[in-house]
């Protein structure tokens, strides 16, 4: 992906949404089979017979029946789990969506022509948000390259979701609305939304039928920056987003009916392009540990996140950027995308802008006051108390390992993620002394409005292997065969669910099924194993590969006592004190009787591998 972005081709953006395959319905047996095989690791002999009793009924009776009615609803939909998988994942949620659901992360622009500077926000902002609407631009023309596994394309219906796309809150379910339209469809909206110290504002970015210039976005921040810092604060309707989301649609029902103007203000901020925030705080920073900015970014000032939005965009006094997105309409990777490409376009311009100072006639941004009463203002006051207590529960570690990276485990025919995944396990059951259920993320985006499927990395063989290490008598050539075991079971995992063979998502269908049919849980369900292997969202250890770039993003645990573990993985290190480290991890490998291949196995456990953010909460 690194090049794509910067190639020219004639394929558009969405040519391909037409011809995607399905997504297939997997095989009840293979399904099941699967199933049992991820419950191992957390059962005895006892609990694992009386378990393989429970599918076996299930396979031989309701689930069959079950099934057929499943592949029954797959004849009539490209994609029988995309409507199912965004309300029970998403909007039926009633937790707040901007703590627990939504995805956050830190920019890298600092690494090089952006160091935190104070100073420099609104300059550094202009550039940036200029960046993000030429990718806008792109993407309206349909010229942001398809993404690609080999020569096959994915989908790219997630691309739509990115700009002008908003969370509404229901009482009892969520909807999202998107204005976003390419160029071929018809008019989209043109104004963002900025947040400054509890107010509210929106400009246009389109004057005379062309983007505005930095210089002129400059303007306009400036503008609001003076404005916010010269006046009172505002009420900070903001926060009522980061509330729990039935209380958030009460409160946004009251707020309209206390004056219709409320509404109007509320769909200009829904339909606007990206919210951008504007941070009054100077996080830490540095290569080698990202850890404050990240926890700022992701539980930050409720005042000036719309945690509704696809995209807010977060500028700090320092000069540091990051970014938070509602997960509903669309997953990490869109946002992977359009941040290596302004990054990238901030390295190739060295942080600066090169074009025209001229600054236009251009209307000067217009703040949306709303009509407030108590109530309003209390439950303002109640959502910022609780989201920030519940925020107060995170601890936030997001360091950089510097020893190696995916070179190195390549050159050992070692598939990289695969290698990080292992490391965890074995890191878990040397903290815990047991084996820790486990969410990777697996995309099935070669299919029609595919999405995510659950690979479990806990498997049978990757507890051998963590028990052989543990063990002193287990030689040297013992360990190996069984981590090359482990990483042949999960290297398949991958493969196979990536390709729709999963079966977290078939189990979820089928237990779906049975609730709209009004029948009674089946009893594979209630199973104490399916919750302690992680059935039902239980897993101890989220995790995700965020990729090869140099895009770091998370979201928070899936269990109150959990882990989220998310990573980026480069080629290896360039960092001075990286022999330093060598020599320690070698030292560490050699009294352990390992390879240095298997270094970072350690280096996890000290929470320092390649680049990650480690939360618990």
């Amino acid at each position: 992906m690194e090049n794509q972005l910067a190639k020219s081709t004639e394929e558009r953006t969405f040519q391909y949404q037409d011809s995607l395959p399905s997504l297939p319905v997997p095989s009840l047996e293979e399904s099941l089979k699967k199933y049992l095989e991820s419950v191992k690791p957390f059962a005895n002999k006892e609990e694992y017979k009386k378990t393989k009793e429970i599918v076996q009924k299930f396979q031989d009776g309701i689930g069959r029946k079950l099934h057929q009615k499943l592949l029954e609803r797959a004849k009539g939909k490209r994609n029988w789990l995309e409507e199912w998988w965004l309300n029970c994942a998403y909007l039926d949620v009633r937790l707040s969506a901007q703590l627990n659901v939504n995805f956050a992360g830190p920019a890298p622009y600092f690494e090089h022509y952006w160091p935190p500077k104070e100073g420099t926000q609104l300059e550094r902002g202009s550039i940036c948000l200029w960046h993000n609407l030429n990718y806008w631009q792109l993407l309206r023309k349909e010229k942001v390259p398809v993404n690609k596994s080999g020569n096959s394309p994915l989908d790219m219906n997630q691309f739509r979701m990115l700009f002008s796309t908003c969370r509404i809150p229901g009482i009892t379910r969520d909807s999202i609305t998107n204005h976003f339209r390419t160029e071929s469809e018809g008019h989209s909206p043109t104004h963002i939304a900025v947040l400054c110290r509890g107010r509210v504002f929106v400009f246009d970015v389109i004057h005379d039928g062309c983007l505005i210039t930095p210089p002129e976005i400059c303007r306009q921040l400036t503008y609001i920056h003076r404005k916010c810092h010269s006046e009172p604060d505002g009420p900070g309707i903001a926060a009522l987003t980061s509330e729990e989301r039935t209380q958030w649609a009460k409160a946004r029902e009251y707020l309209i009916s206390l004056d219709p103007e409320n509404l109007t203000m509320l769909e200009k901020i829904q339909s606007s392009l990206l919210v951008y925030s504007i941070e009054d705080s100077s996080p830490h920073v540095t290569p080698e540990d990202y850890s404050q900015v990240t926890a700022v970014i992701l539980i930050g000032d409720p005042t000036v996140r719309w945690g509704d939005k696809s995209y807010n965009l977060i500028s700090f006094s320092n000069g540091v950027f990051g970014c938070s997105c509602d997960h509903a309409p669309l997953d990490g990777m869109v946002m992977v995308n359009i941040s290596h490409y302004v990054n990238e376009k901030i390295f190739e311009n060295e942080g600066k802008w090169k074009g025209s100072e001229k600054v236009r006639d251009i209307p000067l941004p217009e703040e949306l006051v709303f009509t407030v009463d108590d109530k309003i203002l209390n439950d303002i006051n109640q959502a910022k108390a609780q989201y920030l207590k519940q925020a107060s529960d995170l601890q936030v570690v997001a360091y950089t390992f510097t020893s190696f990276g995916k070179k190195l485990t390549k050159k050992k025919m070692l598939h990289p993620d695969t290698f990080i995944q292992l490391a965890l396990q074995l890191a878990y059951y040397r903290l815990h002394g047991r084996p820790g259920s486990c969410y990777e993320t697996a995309t099935t985006r070669c299919f029609y409005h595919g999405r995510t499927e659950t690979v479990r990395s806990c498997t049978a063989e990757a507890l051998r292997w963590c028990q052989s290490m543990q063990d002193p008598s287990t030689g040297l050539l013992q360990r190996q065969q069984k981590m090359l075991q482990a990483f042949a079971k999960h290297n398949k995992m991958m493969k196979d669910f990536s390709a729709g063979k999963g079966f977290d998502r078939h189990l979820l269908g089928l237990l779906l099924i049975a609730k709209e049919e009004g029948l009674p849980i089946p009893e594979l369900f209630t199973d104490p194993l399916f919750s302690k292997s992680g059935g039902g969202g239980n897993f101890v250890l989220s995790t995700s590969l965020v990729g090869y770039l140099k895009i770091l993003g998370l979201v928070v645990p899936m269990v109150h006592n959990g882990y989220g573990f998310f990573y980026h993985i480069g080629d290896d290190s360039t960092e001075d004190k990286s022999s330093m480290q060598s020599e320690q991890a070698q030292r560490t490998v050699e009294s352990c009787g390992m390879s240095t291949e298997n270094a970072a196995f350690f280096w996890v456990e000290e929470q320092k591998q390649v680049q990650l953010v480690m939360i618990s909460q």
